[in-house]
């Protein structure tokens, strides 16, 4: 018994035709690439890699110093001229007088003081408080309130209003020891204080204030105290 195929389960049939239509498209594949293979590159040069390059190749030029300045002419030389005198020739003759030939002029000379002077008469003149050795009533501090408590008269109308307390007042020590420009600092009532200025303007002269060994003018504060006795 002989065996058939079915023209539908024949796989050779198609065979042919697959071959061609895989060899057209293999050939187009390698045609393609073929092309794209042969294709130019142009790699372009930066020109500005050789700007930048001549730009640093500049020449350095140097300035030529200017030629030093020419030096100054000579002065002319001037011709002195010698006018020759005959020996008969009258020459008139002028005497030459001086300050120094004129005694009488020499002695009536006047001197004139300097500004130093005045200088150090305003600087004696002035007025410390604080000095090396500070100014001292004779006797001491003992004596000086010996004298107050002994020359103080106290106001009738102060005693009377039962006024009290402590008047301070100031002054100035001269350099010869003497009270001026006494004034009341701090006062308490009119009688009081117009007392306290009279006993003060009323004291011996004192021993002067010193600085640097030489009297000077030193003003000195003095409290006075007022007080009634029961």
């Amino acid at each position: 018994m002989e065996i058939k195929k079915s023209p539908k389960a024949d796989l050779e049939r198609g065979k042919g035709l697959s071959l061609l239509m895989g060899m057209v498209v293999g050939l187009a594949v390698l045609f393609v690439g073929f092309e794209w293979g042969a294709t130019d590159f142009k790699v372009s040069t930066d020109d500005g890699i050789s700007d930048i390059i001549a730009e640093e190749e500049i020449e350095i030029t140097r300035q030529e110093e200017p030629p030093p300045p020419p030096p100054p002419p000579p002065p002319p030389v001037v011709a002195e001229v010698l006018n020759i005198v005959e020996d008969d020739a009258n020459v008139e003759q002028t005497d030459l007088l001086s300050t120094e030939d004129n005694q009488n002029e020499a002695q009536t000379q006047t001197y004139v003081p300097t500004v130093i002077e005045e200088v150090e008469e305003e600087a004696s003149n002035e007025i410390f408080v604080i000095v090396e050795t500070m100014p001292e009533f004779p006797g001491g501090q003992a004596e000086m309130m010996a004298y107050i408590n002994k020359s103080i008269k106290y106001p009738v109308v102060a005693a009377e209003n039962g006024i009290q307390g402590r008047v301070t007042c100031s002054f100035v020590i001269n350099k010869d020891g003497s009270i001026v420009d006494a004034e009341v600092v701090r006062g308490i009532d009119a009688a009081l204080d117009k007392e306290a200025l009279r006993v003060i303007n009323a004291m011996p002269k004192w021993q002067p204030g010193k600085q640097r060994g030489k009297p000077v003018r030193v003003k000195y504060n003095l409290p006075i105290n007022f007080r009634l006795q029961n």
